[in-house]
């Protein structure tokens, strides 16, 4: 009876608790502020600050002409025989120049491949990919160095304008896969000294485009 009589007790309380709503001691931490300050810079400048400061290699290009011709140099100083591209499109007239080194079969071999992105994010200096993309789910990870393409236009300030602009390009059809990727790979895990380029590529390059 004891026993029966604790249990009814507890569950009295329990009961008049749910009856009486509790106000929120924090009403101001449930997202209806937002997390951040505004940024004092142009959100391009903010991601090659923080891309940088990740060990990425960041390149920026006035227009088409000069990225076809960045990149060209960059394949042909680098040695990078081996350039594997789903996206042709991506390349623009660099294509004319290492037309003899880029392939779509071969990803386990290549040296580099080169990719698009969603968008790239300001504030953590992130790129942002899906498998809704022609590069697929692996074409960024696979490889030793990836190179990623994009333009001012994909620069977006947070994680939550990131996730708002992919919300407005795919509505109810998200891909199966959104992934954030924000400098080279790297792990702590071993005995704290850090390692790069473990799980996914040792470099990465974002060229960033006006327009």
């Amino acid at each position: 009876m004891n026993v029966s009589a604790s249990k009814e007790n507890i569950l009295k309380k329990i009961r008049e608790a749910l009856s009486n709503s509790t106000p929120l001691p924090f009403p101001q931490s449930e997202g209806n502020q937002p997390l951040y300050q505004p940024l004092d810079q142009e959100p391009e400048v903010e991601f090659a600050e923080r891309f940088t400061h990740l060990q990425g290699k960041f390149i920026y290009c006035i227009n088409q002409q000069e990225f076809a011709f960045q990149l060209g140099s960059l394949i042909r100083k680098q040695e990078w025989n081996k350039v594997y591209c789903l996206e042709p499109a991506l390349l623009g007239s660099a294509i004319s120049q290492i037309e003899d080194r880029v392939n779509a079969t071969d990803l386990a071999n290549c040296d580099v491949s080169i990719t698009g992105c969603e968008c790239l994010v300001a504030r953590t200096g992130s790129i942002v990919m899906s498998s809704a993309q022609n590069s697929g789910r692996t074409t960024s990870v696979y490889a030793p160095v990836h190179v990623c393409v994009a333009f001012t236009r994909q620069v977006v300030v947070d994680l939550k304008e990131a996730i708002q602009l992919t919300r407005e390009k795919y509505g109810n059809n998200l891909p199966s896969l959104i992934s954030f990727a924000t400098g080279p790979s790297r792990t702590a895990d071993i005995e704290k000294t850090l390692v790069v380029g473990v799980h996914g590529p040792k470099e990465v390059y974002v060229f960033l485009i006006e327009g």
